[in-house]
């Protein structure tokens, strides 16, 4: 390769690295891509409890009033 021309190894050279940097990148996207998944999924665990907790206390407060307890000094 001596004959080979210095611009020609530092193109190759450029490539090779670009490549490798391109991978990299997309192998980091898939994660962040996992991840988020991972994230939206949980997000979406936690509205339902969230709404579920609602419900229940919008029942407790609009139950029927016979059935909570007497007050403390009864």
């Amino acid at each position: 390769m001596s004959g080979d021309d210095p611009r020609l190894v530092d193109l190759e050279t450029r490539l090779a690295f670009q490549e490798h940097t391109i991978s990299e990148l997309s192998d980091a996207l898939a994660d962040v891509r996992m991840e988020n998944a991972r994230l939206v999924l949980l997000v979406q665990r936690a509205l339902d409890e969230l709404r579920q907790l609602r419900a229940g206390l919008a029942s407790d407060i609009t139950g029927d009033p016979a059935a909570e307890p007497p007050p403390p000094h009864y």
